[in-house]
């Protein structure tokens, strides 16, 4: 039997709460800390968790017979706290984004190595069934060579979202919707388009002028092969539609599921190509559904990994990679360069304290709330319908 602590008690701990629950026969949440203990007394009563105790101060569980811990922190202290528990031992699940910075992530990753101990990075998009089926479909080449994709991570934020402490700044917060938000769809993108050669990107902030940070940014990337992208990530859109399109030679896929072949005519216009589409779909229905969805199967396959040695789907490595990504976004709209890959550790954008001097501050932020009543949040489509 596992022992968990859960290091925040905000709003996204309840999935990772919930997910532990769900496999009770393997392990056993043991504390909950948030700096706000009352917090995490108000989760262990909420989930009648009694074999917990609440603490305010992570530090005091770093001796504990303890084997895995979630981190739901707010970003900037991601990589400290990622670090001790590994240096004492402790397999880590932290939430998105990874870091703060690639500085963190590859302190992270060294802490990892050094202690012989799990780091995985949570992408929960990756644990759904049309988000599996679609990297099989991928891989099968049916699609030929992939030479589009299209990337719209629509989310939508009212304006008192920033007034949350930690939120809104480039100190604490990291970034705003390209990395909060945006970081569930480009770690599926990356997972089934590998890393770009170079970007081209523009951000905003139309809509929060309570936030230093960005609520809206586009990127172009070239690929090696020719192929180019685009991503959206926004906290602006109503609705929330969030989609993957690509675009092979031979045919079109997306999640939320969707195909279309194209042959030429002899005058080069297109007719549906009905045979390929039927073998696409034949593929794509007989591909088995997920056992567990979103955090229960990331959560899975970290508890497989520590009981068996099962492999892990995303660990600090890929969790980097997405970091990347999204500095290299942030680095061009910035500064309105073309960036290109890997951003190496003389790069400004590479350290906490270079972002926060050179990334673009839109406002700054006027007020500071401690904690919101209503603790409702969405956490993204289920990508089988669009919502």
């Amino acid at each position: 039997m596992l022992k968990v602590a859960i290091i925040g008690a905000g709003a996204i701990s309840p999935s990772h709460i919930q997910a532990y629950l769900k496999f009770s026969e393997r392990c056993e949440i043991v504390a909950i800390c948030d700096i706000y203990v009352d917090k995490a007394q108000s989760r262990i009563d909420q989930f009648q968790l009694t074999a917990a105790k609440a603490v305010s101060d992570y530090k005091e569980l770093l001796g504990l017979d303890i084997d895995l811990i979630s981190v739901c922190t707010p970003p900037y202290t991601h990589a400290p706290i990622t670090v001790d528990f590994l240096q004492a031992g402790k397999h880590v699940l932290v939430e998105k984004p990874m870091a703060s910075s690639l500085q963190e992530c590859d302190e992270m990753n060294e802490a990892a190595r050094k202690s012989g101990k799990i780091l995985s990075v949570v992408a929960q998009n990756r644990f759904k069934t049309p988000m599996m089926k679609l990297k099989s479909v991928l891989e099968s080449g049916l699609m030929g060579p992939i030479v589009h994709a299209q990337v719209d991570s629509f989310w939508w934020r009212g304006h008192c979202y920033y007034d949350l402490w930690w939120r809104g700044t480039w100190e604490k917060e990291g970034g705003g919707c390209t990395l909060n938000h945006a970081v569930h769809h480009i770690d599926a993108f990356l997972w089934m388009m590998g890393r770009p050669s170079e970007l081209q990107a523009f951000m905003s902030n139309t809509s929060h002028d309570n936030a230093e940070v960005e609520d809206l940014s586009i990127a172009m990337l070239r690929f090696p092969s020719g192929a180019l992208a685009q991503i959206t990530s926004s906290v602006v859109h109503h609705g929330e539609e969030q989609q993957l399109i690509f675009q092979g030679k031979q045919a079109r896929v997306s999640a939320p599921w969707k195909l279309k072949a194209s042959s030429s005519k002899a005058n080069g216009f297109p007719e549906p190509n009905v045979e390929l589409e039927q073998e696409i779909v034949k593929l794509y229905e007989e591909l088995p559904e997920v056992a567990y969805e979103g955090h229960q199967g990331q959560i899975d396959n970290v508890l497989q990994a520590i009981e068996t040695g099962a492999p892990l789907l995303i660990d600090g490595i890929s969790g980097r990679s997405t970091l990347e990504l999204i500095l290299g976004i942030y680095k061009s709209s910035s500064t309105g360069e073309k960036v290109t890959f890997p951003i190496s550790a003389d790069d400004p954008f590479y350290t906490r304290e270079g972002i926060q001097a050179n990334a673009t501050h839109f406002y700054e932020k006027k007020a500071s709330v401690e904690n919101f009543q209503d603790q409702a949040i969405t956490t993204g489509s289920s990508l089988k319908t669009g919502r």
